[in-house]
């Protein structure tokens, strides 16, 4: 058996519009979503290769994909003396396909023939949103152990939250026998699996898709072009049709894992890194986040109380209060504001001196957070102005709307990018 850096190619899917994630999405893709205060969610999937040994990499992207390809460029660079890489493949037009992406299946289809250059054995198929560390060289070991063709990674989940994923049955050798997307309620007690004590004890009866596979290289070739040639999609058409036919195995994986599907699973996941002991450990030797290295200066902070919050590098903060909340790269924050339960994306560049002048004069803000505001249940997007005097109070109490400097969703208001808060501004 060949390593598992030469017998293995990644395909990282870019997704689609990503509208559940408007307004962050407006202008970047969802694997471009700033995360942590300073990564971007594709980073995730990446570092996750690149922790398995895996570094031979295609990022495939569609929409808005500016900003994700500018990163990868800027960020992955490996060694002249080694095979690995992080290439985007575009969505393109050819004669022999004139069409866009339809769908997951229908992106890896249209990319085969930039893929099929290299040698390897077998392909791994991630989502650039999603929040997880895993292991993939486990995944594989469990699949060449079993002789399987395909490998789902599979997560215990319980009652409330089956009915929002692909649910699988599998039997005492690990292998799937049966696969439903979103199955209603009332059905569920049909689907129940063996998840071993541990997770039967926290009500975990079911086995969910995470949208990771790994698949033998015949067995896709094969499945994408002969077998379903024109099927779209992974999990709605290609996995519940090759149940039957193909040896499918469950990867059972119990670590922490989020799909970062909506605003709403955004902000959580953003905050739960202020947690004594955080769900997704940014803090862990062995399971690396990469991205770019920016070499900018220490965080500034001056007369600030800070409660469970984690703060990027080059921020100037002059804030009373902040807690639980994330604050990222270059963030500056007037004195006398307070903010609470809040994701601050940051900035992409300083002021000068001169350019506040001018902006002061002008009676625009200076970039980042003013003086005496009150931020409380809020995603401030990047390189934002927020004058002095603001007050953002998110919570349920607001209904769900989309303004031109901001979007309510699910009591969270986000502020959209760019966007210019003049002194004494209320949302």
């Amino acid at each position: 058996m060949t390593s598992i850096s030469k017998s293995v190619v990644a395909v990282i899917l870019g997704g689609g519009a990503g509208s559940r994630l408007y307004p962050l999405t407006a202008s970047r893709s969802k694997p471009a979503v700033p995360i942590a205060g300073k990564y971007r969610l594709v980073d995730i999937p990446i570092s996750n290769c690149i922790n398995s040994h895996i570094n031979r990499m295609f990022v495939l992207t569609q929409f808005n994909s500016a900003s994700l390809n500018k990163h990868i460029k800027n960020t992955y660079h490996f060694s002249a003396f080694s095979t690995g890489f992080v290439d985007i493949l575009a969505a393109e037009q050819t004669p022999d396909n004139p069409g866009w992406f339809q769908g997951t299946a229908d992106a890896v289809r249209q990319s085969l023939r930039h893929i099929s250059n290299l040698e390897f054995e077998y392909i791994l198929i991630l989502s650039g949103d999603q929040l997880y560390q895993m292991d993939f060289s486990d995944m594989l070991n469990n699949h060449i152990k079993n002789e399987a063709d395909i490998s789902i990674a599979t997560i215990p989940v319980d009652e409330r939250d089956a009915p929002e994923f692909g649910i699988l049955k599998s039997n005492e050798a690990g292998m799937i026998t049966s696969f439903i997307e979103k199955p209603k309620k009332e059905i569920l007690p049909d689907w129940v699996s063996d998840t071993g004590s541990e997770m039967q004890q926290k009500g975990k009866h079911y086995l969910a898709s995470m949208g990771i596979y790994i698949f033998s290289k015949q067995v896709l070739y094969n499945l994408l072009n002969e077998v379903h040639p024109t099927a779209t999609d992974f999990g709605k058409e290609i996995i519940p049709n090759s149940i039957v036919s193909f040896k499918v195995a469950s990867y059972q994986y119990e670590g922490y894992w989020t799909d970062i599907g909506n605003i709403y699973s955004f902000y959580e996941a953003n905050l739960s890194l202020t947690d004594d002991i955080p769900p997704f450990n940014l803090f862990d030797n062995t399971k690396t986040v990469y991205s770019r290295a920016r070499m900018l200066p220490p965080a500034k902070i001056s007369g600030t109380t800070l409660e469970k919050t984690i703060i990027a590098e080059g921020s100037i903060i002059n804030a009373s209060r902040i807690e639980q909340s994330v604050v990222g790269i270059r963030s500056r924050i007037g004195h006398g504001t307070t903010v609470v339960n809040t994701y601050i994306m940051g900035n992409d560049y300083y002021e000068t001196i001169d350019e506040m002048d001018v902006n002061t004069k002008k009676g625009l803000p200076m970039i980042g957070i003013g003086e005496r505001c009150y931020i409380k249940d809020a995603i401030i997007d990047k390189n934002c102005r927020i004058g002095n005097d603001v007050r953002i109070n998110g919570g349920k109490h607001l209904a769900n709307t989309d303004h031109s400097l901001y979007a309510v969703k699910d009591g969270i208001i986000v502020v959209k990018k760019m966007a210019v808060l003049p002194d004494g501004f209320v949302i």
